[in-house]
Parts: structure tokens; C-alpha cells; sequence
């Protein structure tokens, strides 16, 4: 056996409402793709992170390349060579997207010649970014090739990645395992951490499982099915979803012809966007990050209120013009694909929280009722099984999943009759994943109309009645979920839908 490129030994970390990591080991070869496993609040973003400095062990022993290893902070792990791509991202968003990759690279080079090197990664892994653009313009998945792009200009001896398929076209995504399989061949070592079963299967070699901070199994992927996989990481296959061929009723939410011109620079115009959603039905949007999304969920959610009053109506209402409160009084909810700092106030308590969307613990004379608003959000919590230290645990102490958890089912638990829904189940596991589609599925079947804007496309497969692509700042046609095939969506990811015959029109 050649010696190990990295190698953990009983790591254990404490903290003070959990044990995160609770004598954990691990191995991984010279070139071996890892996976490791596990439900959200398993513990391995904390795994990640101690392998990479920025959390330091209270028990345990790392080496490297057969060397025991103090790692004090990440760039002793890059001195290494040891990089890693986060699921909450490390990025500065008032430099620019070169600026952010020359802080981790070598200080002897200069800017352009970083920015050069941008340019030639993202092109040759299909990650098109623009390295002159503030971090702060970018969206949530185009901020992720950014991290993607830093870490493999590292030339790294161990890639750790952590959901980095998360907002990646089916093309983008067999293009990054091409290279994920050269850098392997060429003795890179690969820590992956994915929700995605399948994409596990394929591409990693060796896989470690953690339940409640804990190693529960190792196997090989390549010999297990999702269903074997989900046993060892949930201890139980994930529920079947059921979904019935629904009836649709009267339109709830009516865009039409709206358009509007990009608020900075760096984003992008919305052309001529047209669509219905009617109750009883889910309408998907598939597309690449930095395509419009932001642009159109901040115009429908009321953010944006540059629109013309009459572009978009609810229940035949123009409601342009109005704002979120106003737009939520007539059963408008929203789920935003940012969960820190716009889905919840990261220091605030899960209980508070709910204030952000919901009154109903706030009496008549304007006092909050504390014990209602407990009650609520404990509610929440044993529903949607979130991890927790409880109603009164800040947002920013959960993992990302959890969090997502609890901020879908604050906005399903309030029964809205239009439900706009951001990236529902990004980064949450195969067993929450399922509920959440369910709950939306039976929100639906209860008469709810569903938006759904998600780059997960078997997610949207999954659950959708009928499905559109925006690319570049405009809407195709829509098509039924049944006629619809991925390498279809796929191509319309690019724009190219002009000419496709099966295309139903939007409804006029």
C-alpha cells in the first residue's frame, strides 16, 4: 500500500450544544475520490473544515502525505496542498472576482496575470464567470464557480469539495467530472461531499458515512444503489414520492410582457417574461445561475418594484407596484435561494425569525406573544425534523440544510395560496430532500400554486406539472413535464428553444 495522502485519527469536536465530530477516522489514497456521506448535521462540514485549518480539533491526529500535521489556519492548508470549495462561501464581496482568487494564490503574481488564469480555467472547465465583477453582483451559483475556479488554480494535492454540482447544467456537470477524473489520475486526491447518490456512484471510488458526528460504514460506492446508500447514511430508504397527474384551476399569478433593465451593471436585463401559474398546479424554471433568476425573484417577490404596476397580477390584482407585505396579505409566499442574511437574520433566534414573513404571534396592540412564537417555531422544528438546539438556537448555528429546512417550512406552515420557491432542497439531504418535495407536492394537491426556480433538474422533474428555461434574461415557451427530457432542457439552458416544435406556447 503506498502511504496515505491523508489520514485522521479519532478527531473529535465539541461544541456547546453538540459533539460535531465524535471519533472520527478516515483515510484517503493518493489519487481516490472519497465520498463522505451523511444527513444534514451528520458532521462533515466540521470534518471539512478541520482537514483545511479553519476549525481546530479538540481530540485527534491529521497527517499528511505520512507526516503527522498541525494545520493552524488555510493557508498552512494551501501551503500543503490542500484546497477547499465551501458550501457557505469565503468570499469578500466588495473586491472583485480576481481580487478574491489572487488573496489565496501565490503573492508574487500580479493581478492581470491572475485574472488571465481565470479566464483560461473557467473556459476550459465551463465555468464562465467575468473576473473583473464584483463578488456582490454575483449570484449564489455564479459566487460557487468562483470557488470552484479558485481552488483548482491551487494546483491542489487534496481537493475538498462540498456540493460543487449544486448549480451546474447536466453538461457543466459531466464536463467537471472529466476533469475531477483527470486530476485524480494524475494523483489528486478528492474529498466530495454530495446529496446527489448517483453522482457519488460515478465518480468517487471509496466512501465513508457519518451519522451524528459518528462513522457508521465505509463501502465502495461503484457496488452500492441509492437505495443501499440512503440505508447507510439515513437508516432507511428515503420516502416515495407520489405524484399524481393534477388538475389545475383558476390562474393565481399572471406575468406579462415584463421586462426591465439591469439595476447594476453586472446583471442582467429581463425581456418580454411571460407566464402563468395556475392553483392546483407546479411551474418549474430551470436555468444556469446568473441567467435572470435574482432579477425576476426580486421583481414577483416585491423587492423590485420597477415594473409596471399592471406586468404582474395575483388573483387578478395588479401588484407591480407593490411590496412584500402587500403582496404576502393576499397569500403570497416566497423562499429566497440566499438563507443567510436574506431568508433569515443570521444572529436571531429560529422563533424570531418567523417574524420576517409571519404576524400571527403578534397580538392586536403590536406586542409579540414569546410563547406563541415558541410554540410556532418548535412546531416547525418537529416537522421538518431540524436539527436544532431549539426555537431560540441563532440561524447561523445551524448547518446550511437545517437551516434551509426550517425556512421552507416557515413559509409552507403558513398555508399560502402562491408559493415561490428558490433552490428548495440546495444542500439538504436525500431524506429531507423527499419531504420537502412532498410537502410541496401536497401543498399543490391542496390547491396552492407553485413556482419553483431550481438548477437541480431531476428536482424539477420530480415535481413539476409543466417547466421553462430562462436563459439570458428571457423565458421559453412552456412544456409539459411529460414531453420534456433532460438533454431537451438541457439545450434550452442555452437559449436554444426558438425552434423546437414540441414547445407548448405560454397560455395567452
Amino acid at each position: 500500500m503506498s502511504t496515505p495522502r491523508l489520514q485522521l485519527a479519532h478527531i473529535t469536536k465539541r461544541y456547546p450544544a453538540v459533539v460535531a465530530n465524535s471519533d472520527v477516522s478516515l483515510t484517503v489514497q493518493p489519487g481516490e475520490t472519497h465520498a463522505v456521506l451523511g444527513e444534514n448535521g451528520a458532521g462533515k462540514s466540521t470534518l471539512m473544515k478541520i482537514i483545511y485549518g479553519s476549525v481546530k480539533p479538540d481530540e485527534g491526529t491529521v497527517s499528511f502525505n505520512g507526516q503527522q500535521v498541525h494545520i493552524r489556519n488555510p493557508q498552512e492548508a494551501r501551503a500543503l496542498g490542500i484546497s477547499m470549495v465551501f458550501q457557505h462561501f469565503s468570499l469578500f464581496d466588495t473586491l472583485t472576482v480576481a481580487e478574491n482568487v489572487w488573496l489565496g494564490l501565490d503573492k508574487s503574481l500580479k493581478l492581470a496575470d491572475v485574472t488571465q488564469r481565470i479566464v483560461a480555467k473557467a473556459g476550459e472547465y465551463g465555468l464562465d464567470i467575468d473576473p473583473s465583477r464584483p463578488v456582490h453582483t454575483l449570484s449564489v451559483g455564479e459566487m460557487q464557480r468562483v470557488e470552484i475556479i479558485r481552488a483548482l488554480l491551487t494546483d491542489p494535492r487534496l481537493l475538498i469539495l462540498d456540493e460543487p454540482t449544486s448549480v451546474l447544467t447536466p453538461q457543466a456537470v459531466e464536463k467537471l467530472f472529466v476533469v475531477l477524473k483527470k486530476l485524480a489520475s494524475e494523483g489528486c486526491s478528492i474529498l466530495y461531499i454530495s446529496h446527489k447518490l448517483h453522482e457519488i456512484r460515478e465518480l468517487c471510488t471509496a466512501c465513508t458515512v457519518l451519522r451524528g458526528g459518528k462513522v457508521t460504514g465505509v463501502c465502495d460506492p461503484r457496488q452500492e444503489s441509492n437505495a443501499s446508500l440512503s440505508r447507510l447514511m439515513i437508516g432507511a430508504e428515503p420516502p416515495a414520492l407520489t405524484h399524481r397527474e393534477s388538475t389545475a384551476g383558476a390562474t393565481v399569478l399572471r406575468v406579462r410582457a415584463l421586462t426591465l433593465p439591469r439595476e447594476d451593471q453586472f446583471g442582467v436585463d429581463l425581456g418580454g417574461i411571460s407566464l402563468d401559474v395556475q392553483s392546483g398546479e407546479v411551474v418549474g424554471i430551470a436555468g444556469v445561475s446568473g441567467n435572470g433568476q435574482k432579477e425576476l425573484l426580486y421583481a414577483l417577490s416585491g423587492e423590485d418594484r420597477r415594473a409596471d404596476a399592471g406586468m404582474i397580477e395575483v388573483f387578478g390584482q395588479a401588484v407591480g407596484k407593490l411590496g412584500p407585505g402587500r403582496r404576502r396579505s393576499l397569500g403570497v409566499h416566497f423562499v429566497p435561494e440566499e438563507r443567510l442574511g436574506r431568508g433569515a437574520v443570521p444572529t436571531v433566534g429560529l422563533a424570531h425569525n418567523l417574524m420576517l414573513t409571519r404576524n400571527d404571534a403578534i397580538s392586536r396592540g403590536g406586542w409579540i406573544r414569546v410563547g406563541a412564537l415558541q410554540k410556532q417555531a418548535q412546531g416547525i422544528i418537529s416537522r421538518f425534523n431540524v436539527k436544532t438546539g431549539g426555537p431560540n438556537a441563532a440561524a447561523k448555528s445551524l448547518s446550511g440544510g437545517n437551516l434551509q429546512k426550517f425556512i421552507v417550512g416557515r413559509e409552507i406552515d403558513a398555508s399560502p395560496k402562491l408559493l415561490i420557491v428558490s433552490q428548495p432542497t440546495w444542500g439538504v439531504d436525500v431524506g429531507a430532500s423527499a419531504q420537502i418535495r412532498g410537502e410541496i407536492l401536497a401543498l399543490r394537491d391542496a390547491g396552492c400554486a407553485v413556482l419553483v426556480v431550481s438548477e437541480e433538474l431531476d428536482e424539477l422533474f420530480e415535481i413539476s406539472d409543466r417547466l421553462h428555461v430562462i436563459a439570458k434574461g428571457k423565458l421559453s415557451p412552456s412544456i409539459q413535464r411529460a414531453d420534456a427530457t433532460v438533454a431537451q432542457i438541457g439545450e434550452w439552458m442555452s437559449g436554444l428553444w426558438e425552434n423546437n416544435a414540441e414547445a407548448e406556447h405560454v397560455q395567452a
